[in-house]
């Protein structure tokens, strides 16, 4: 059971470090799109091929009319924040019952 355990706890660790990267990543995009960035350079297209996808999704499920400001990156960042809380911590606190 112990060897379950470490995969469970290897499982949970490298998902709390994507969702973290992830995050900074969109942190990044919300920043550079504060600026005029040049839309060809390599960074800022990477930025926005990252982004864009999961933005996208959440622009189109909530329409804000009228605000002038994209709350998508508060709204993705929250939601990452509740999956390291919720759900990475349940895989811990899982791989913990069975070590």
């Amino acid at each position: 059971m112990e060897l379950i355990s470490f995969f469970v706890r290897g499982v949970a660790k490298v998902l709390d470090v994507v969702l973290y990267m992830y995050m900074v990543i969109i942190f990044a995009r919300a920043i550079i799109s504060w600026v005029s960035p040049d839309p060809y350079n390599p960074i800022v297209r990477f930025l926005y091929s990252l982004t864009e996808p999961v933005l996208y999704r959440v622009r189109r499920a909530l329409p804000m009319p009228g605000l002038g400001i994209d709350l998508s990156p508060i709204i993705v960042l929250l939601a990452i924040f509740f999956l390291q809380e919720f759900l990475v911590n349940s895989l811990y606190l899982l791989a913990q019952k069975l070590g």
